[in-house]
């Protein structure tokens, strides 16, 4: 019996474009949509289910914070256009949340085949809870999977996006549990020069020559004003 591989974008690869119908448009093509924003794409098992509507509320609720990051929204289930205009509608008079991003109708799971969004061992009519952080490059640049019985942590979500625009602006990395405001990763040295220069240097928190913090300008900056 052969076993079926489930293909999906990985960390670097360009996220694949494609046209789809959504609740906002009958054909969007995603590329053009997304512009130079910065994407989270989220998959969901099936409309009119509990753990997927608090996702979509939630979702919906912090979509100011996400806009805030240069970051649009955006679902995705094998739901009918339909199904999926009920739902909103459904969620509207229950919870009292407008759902404001588009919600892919994915019908005959093109979008769902190309990230690799169902996972036959889960199921092989819905998808899991797969997220994408793509770049405004379009770049994949973090993907999360959480199965079907588990709700995905919107906050993390969130986190993520600000740890990775982060990195990019201020060429870091983040340590673990990371916040804005707390200090920050210096890259690792390459050279030998590099590891004497770090441990003398005042302005960084030396733990090792390997492992070294840094406030960022905007935390050195408040600092000094207190």
């Amino acid at each position: 019996m052969t076993e079926s591989v489930v293909s999906l974008p990985k960390i670097g690869d360009t996220a694949p474009d494609f046209t789809a119908v959504t609740t906002h448009s009958a054909a969007m093509k995603f590329s053009e949509w997304q512009g130079d924003s910065w994407v989270v794409l989220f998959s969901h098992p099936a409309d009119f289910t509990p753990v997927c509507s608090t996702e979509l509320a939630e979702f919906a609720r912090r979509a100011g914070e996400f806009a805030a990051l240069n970051t649009k929204l955006i679902g995705l289930s094998v739901d009918s256009i339909h199904s999926h205009l009920a739902w909103l509608q459904n969620l509207k008079e229950k919870l009292g949340v407008e759902i404001p991003y588009p919600i892919i109708a994915d019908l005959d799971t093109k979008v769902s085949q190309l990230y690799g969004m169902i996972h036959p061992g889960a199921s092989a009519t819905a998808t899991v809870r797969a997220v994408f952080v793509i770049d405004p490059k379009r770049v994949v640049r973090a993907l999360v999977y959480y199965p079907m019985n588990a709700g995905r942590n919107v906050d993390e979500i969130h986190r993520l996006v600000t740890a990775l625009q982060t990195a990019d602006q201020h060429a870091c990395a983040l340590p673990v549990n990371w916040r804005p405001g707390e200090k920050v990763v210096v890259p690792p040295p390459k050279v030998v020069d590099e590891v004497r220069e770090r441990l003398e240097h005042k302005d960084y928190d030396v733990k090792d020559f390997y492992l070294c913090l840094r406030e960022l300008p905007s935390a050195q900056a408040a600092g000094r004003k207190g």
